[in-house]
Parts: C-alpha cells; structure tokens; sequence
C-alpha cells in the first residue's frame, strides 16, 4: 500500500467482544451479533483515527488501517494484515482458524491498527503460544475450512457469502469458530 511508506511502526488495537453477544450465535451469525461486529469495529476505527491524528499533531505521519475494510473481494482481504501486527506486538498467536489467539482472549477479540513513523520501542511482553491438542474450532466450523493441515480460506469464504445472505445479515461474517476459542489461560 503506497500510503504505508517509511511507516515502519505499528500500533495494534483490540476490543474484546462480548461473550454474551457470542452466546448468540448459533449455527450461523445472529443479528445481534451483526450490530455488536459493526460498533465494535466502528469504535476500532474512531480510535485509530484519534491515534493517528495525535502523532499528526505531535509531527508524526501516521496511518489508521480500518478493522474490515474489505480491498480484496473475491479473497475478503483488508489492506493487510491485523492479526500479524497483533503477532508482532506480541499480542497473541495465529490458530489452526487463522485468526489471532490472544492469550487470554483467544479469538474473542477485533483488531485495527496504526502505522506511523513515530519511533517506538518494541514491546513484546507476552510470550508465543500454540492451540496444542485443542480442536474446538476444526470441529465447530460449519465449512470444514479449518483442519489440523491448514485453514483453507476459500471455503471460509463461500461460507461467509452464504451468511451474508441470510435475512438481516448482508455483510461476511460468521463468528462460530470466534465464539468457540474463547480465554486462554
């Protein structure tokens, strides 16, 4: 992305979700889940946006990359990666789901982030982990895209168009895997 240039810091940003709106979801996204999806997303977005406009002011460039914003249709790709960036920060692990596994929220959480030129230190204080045995998502997943040898991101995908066209739903979203990865300890 050409506006990322000699941005070589990131800021990762995580909102845990609901357990109780993850309660909800059933063998598909409910409605309520949708709306939470969405503010908490929205919320990312407004705070990265804050971030990035106080390293301006302070003589920063800076950039907030949206939660899900969508830049790859077929595949259902954002600009980059979020979940890496929360990797590198030290924030989590990349699951059998391949989604990130913070270490006390497991998948629960959304992430936006903020690159910027402001020079900041590393901080990685969390160790690396690994879903070892567990295999609550390759069994819960309603499109068998997740198995011990992989996530197959296509037939995630044609899961989540599916869903999208359920009643009241219209956006990519599933969260069943989300919902069954829960704390870590």
């Amino acid at each position: 992305m050409e506006a990322s240039k000699g941005l070589e810091y990131a800021i990762s940003l995580g909102i845990r979700l609901s357990d109780t709106v993850l309660s909800t979801i059933e063998e598909g996204p409910s409605l309520i889940y949708k709306h939470h999806y969405k503010t908490v997303n929205w919320i990312l977005d407004q705070t990265a946006e804050q971030i990035a406009n106080l390293l301006q002011s302070a003589g920063y460039s800076s950039l907030a990359i949206p939660a899900s914003q969508v830049v790859d249709w077929k595949h259902q790709g954002g600009h980059f990666s979020h979940r890496v960036v929360a990797r590198e920060c030290g924030l989590g692990w990349i699951g059998k789901s391949g989604l990130l596994v913070h270490h006390q929220y497991g998948a629960r959480v959304r992430y936006a982030t903020v690159l910027t030129d402001f020079p900041l230190s590393e901080d990685r204080s969390q160790e690396t982990g690994e879903c070892g045995s567990c295999q609550k998502c390759i069994d819960a997943c309603p499109a068998g895209a997740i198995s011990e040898a992989g996530y197959e991101r296509e037939k995630c995908v044609a899961k989540l168009k599916q869903f999208a066209g359920m009643r009241g739903i219209g956006v990519s979203i599933c969260g069943i895997c989300v919902k069954v990865c829960g704390r870590r300890v």
